[in-house]
């Protein structure tokens, strides 16, 4: 498969599911509880229906899975070497708090390892591309490309990331350790998009997500340099249990610091 040859087909996609969100956005919307007490609004459902659907026409014989739309059986999707997965509004506690911290997230994955990912940042008007073969890039609004790399070299005070909506006792652990730092909060994938653009040295994350929050974004910071790993210091990897839930990873941007033997022991 020529994976270049998807960009702007998918690019298209998660433009056009942006201006969906931002349909549902600029009105007074309902917010719904999921099973799991996570929010759920129209503008997540219209993303999904967009994205679903443009998929299905692009690439009609690979498998999909959204947030929105139910996790096949393992035993169905263990023999997948390939497939879609989308999370068609990344950061709904953002969305509803209006905060604009909130992306459009679809990746491709391969024998475990997303190997093009798009995240769009709808209200920015700001698309973030990673694709094996081709590297990673922020694209501006009408404006061409532009290519993107991790920080070299991590900052002082050390630059990290941290989620918005969830912070415990690991993560602060983590900052002390650390020693002097500039901590931003911040909503959905963007925080990965910022490491992957050299904004941003370190993303720990020591709290629960699932591998359609992550997939896309890891791809723009592994083609970006970067890498995303798990707390035993190996590449975070897709599709390898029956539950969809990732282990606590690490975001690494600039590589000149252990950052691993920085987090808490217990974790």
């Amino acid at each position: 498969m020529d994976l270049k040859s998807l960009v702007e087909p998918i690019v298209t996609l998660a433009e056009d599911a942006g201006r969906a969100i931002l349909e549902v956005y600029s009105t007074d919307f309902e917010v719904q509880a999921k099973d799991d007490a996570s929010p759920l609004t129209q503008a997540d459902l219209a993303s999904h229906r967009w994205i679903d659907a443009g998929l299905k026409a692009l690439t009609p014989d690979i498998p999909i899975i959204s947030e929105e739309s139910g996790l096949p059986a393992f035993e169905e999707r263990r023999a997948w070497r390939r497939y879609w997965i989308v999370d068609p509004l990344d950061g709904t506690r953002e969305f509803v708090n209006r905060n604009d911290e909130f992306t459009v997230n679809i990746a491709l994955v391969e024998d475990g390892k997303p190997v093009l990912g798009v995240v769009r940042v709808p209200v920015l008007e700001k698309t973030y591309v990673g694709c094996k073969g081709l590297g990673a890039q922020r694209r501006d609004g009408d404006q061409a490309p532009v290519s993107i790399k991790v920080a070299a070299h991590s900052g002082n005070p050390v630059r990290i990331v941290g989620s918005r909506s969830h912070r415990g006792k690991s993560l602060d652990a983590f900052l002390q350790r650390v020693g002097d730092h500039d901590m931003v909060p911040m909503g959905s994938s963007l925080k990965f998009c910022v490491i992957a653009e050299g904004g941003a040295d370190v993303y720990p994350r020591l709290g629960p997500t699932s591998e359609w929050d992550t997939a896309a974004a890891q791809a723009v910071v592994e083609q970006a340099g970067g890498s995303v790993v798990t707390l035993d210091g190996k590449p975070m990897k897709y599709n390898q249990k029956a539950d969809i839930l990732n282990p606590h990873f690490c975001v690494i941007g600039a590589a000149d610091r252990d950052w691993l033997s920085l987090l808490p022991d217990s974790e």
